[in-house]
């Protein structure tokens, strides 16, 4: 009489994704806050020297119909912890690479733009002493830099990848509703703490979406070739 092989039960999603943060762990840990330290001193000194004159970004009917909410500030800097997400839940130092070099060219993209198209955003009037939160993130980062908006873009190409994890994991779709929420709810702040405008949003979800659609396209055909599983079960 043969036996046959049963295959244990997969790992349930959240504990699939728990296993793979401390792999590679000192690459991760090293890297990540590398990477935003070296793109934050680029993207401060191409906002104090711009190479050539700036041009203001137009206001538009849906900067009007999305109105100032201060609130929006915890979302805006939610971006920090977003970006880290996917990253955490790489399996394989091939996928740290492709990710680490798509979001490389996503801000290289941008900082071009910025350099040889300088824009800022109109100036609003909003007495920014009531705001103190928003007042320091307005006199930490200023208006320039605006079109595209990489803080948008960062967050929809972070989203699209993070989704894909979710799904590779088994994820529930309420996880991924949430995961969706969340970066919508970081693009809309962006014009709702008047740090954009509309125009720089939808250039920026542009970016974002084109960048994240090239690398995962690059990943499953990668993966594909090498038949490598995500974790094991």
């Amino acid at each position: 009489m043969s036996t046959a092989l049963v295959r244990p039960p997969a790992l349930p999603w959240y504990r699939q994704a728990a296993q793979l943060v401390p792999r590679d762990l000192v690459l991760k840990s090293i890297g990540i806050p590398a990477f935003i330290a070296v793109f934050f001193a680029a993207y401060f000194y191409v906002l104090n020297n711009p190479a050539y004159p700036v041009t203001v970004m137009p206001v538009i009917w849906l900067d009007r119909l999305i109105g100032f909410e201060p609130m929006a500030l915890s979302l805006y800097v939610s971006l920090w912890v977003y970006v880290s997400l996917p990253p955490a839940f790489l399996a394989s130092r091939r996928e740290l690479h492709i990710y680490g070099l798509a979001m490389a060219g996503t801000c290289l993209t941008g900082l071009a733009i910025f350099y040889f198209w300088p824009t800022m955003v109109p100036a609003a009037d909003i007495d920014w002493a009531l705001y103190p939160g928003v007042d320091f993130l307005k006199n930490m980062d200023a208006a320039g830099n605006a079109c595209p908006s990489l803080h948008v873009a960062t967050a929809v190409f972070s989203g699209f990848w993070l989704h894909h994890l979710l799904r590779r994991f088994g994820a529930p779709p309420w996880a991924c509703l949430t995961n969706a929420l969340w970066c919508l709810g970081i693009v809309y702040s962006t014009v709702a703490t008047r740090q954009h405008v509309a125009v720089d949003m939808w250039a920026g979800l542009l970016l974002g979406t084109f960048a994240a659609w090239l690398s995962l396209r690059h990943v499953v055909r990668t993966r594909a070739n090498h038949h490598c599983p995500y974790v094991a079960v």
